[in-house]
């Protein structure tokens, strides 16, 4: 990013000039991580942001994750978050394929380099991460996060329920969030909207259309989307947002 934007450990704050492109779990599918890239990377005053699960399910997660991990270190502008199965290695998911592929050695190196991504982007008047807010009093709260910890738990495997209530329970583990919950920590970290993925089974729109739940894998057998958004506009809801599908014909494929 550019000298004069923050870019913390754990949160980065994205420019108030230009588009940023947000990409949901890809879950080794190379082919939409490549057709994404081609078509924004590239473009002065793009931004792509990937919200994390980059690896299972998919049989080229490896292929997916090392060619996004080499393209990073040449591209300031693309940015990858943490997914739940980036931190594997802290906390188990199923399926884990990518994992139990691998050798000891490649274990620990993934591991590294996952455990250093970052949690949060924002800009604008929207926060995006992999899965749920943390209850936080304000964003750099977040920097202080301990992984492992409640919080922590909740940015990777959080889902969101559009129910009234805060804390409505759990289902293998996972933590249901209602929109009361919602609502008050957007209203601390003052913001408009949520852009997230993490859960197929979620609306893709929820919560007077102030959070936003996208997928960009065929390993889910739904259509892949991206979001991209306006940096300098004023970012209300999700109609301020333009939801695109990877099979639009002016997206050129590989």
């Amino acid at each position: 990013l550019p000298a004069n934007n923050i870019q913390m450990e754990r949160v980065i704050t994205l420019p108030d000039k230009g588009k940023c492109v947000f990409v949901g779990d890809t879950h080794g599918d190379i082919i939409a991580s490549k057709v994404i890239l081609k078509n924004f990377l590239y473009k002065n005053n793009y931004y792509v942001v990937f919200l994390g699960d980059y690896v299972d399910r998919g049989k080229r997660s490896k292929e997916n994750i090392d060619y996004l991990l080499e393209k990073r270190e040449k591209y300031e502008n693309l940015i990858l978050l943490a997914g739940n199965h980036e931190v594997y290695p802290i906390c188990e998911c199923s399926p884990s394929n990518f994992w139990e592929a691998l050798s000891p050695e490649e274990f620990n190196y993934y591991k590294e380099i996952f455990l250093k991504l970052p949690w949060c982007v924002t800009g604008n008047n929207l926060i995006g991460v992999h899965a749920a807010i943390p209850d936080v009093e304000k964003l750099l709260d977040i920097e202080n996060i301990e992984v492992g910890g409640k919080k922590w738990f909740i940015m990777l495997w959080g889902d969101f329920v559009e129910k009234k209530g805060e804390l409505l329970g759990s289902f293998l583990g996972r933590p249901k969030l209602g929109k009361d919950y919602f609502e008050k920590v957007m209203g601390k970290l003052k913001k408009n909207v949520l852009i997230r993925s993490h859960d197929p089974k979620a609306k893709e729109v929820m919560f007077d259309k102030r959070c936003l739940t996208i997928f960009t894998s065929s390993e889910y057998g739904v259509e892949r989307k991206i979001a991209i958004v306006d940096l300098e506009k004023d970012i209300k809801n999700v109609d301020d947002i333009e939801l695109v599908s990877l099979d639009l014909p002016d997206l050129n494929g590989i």
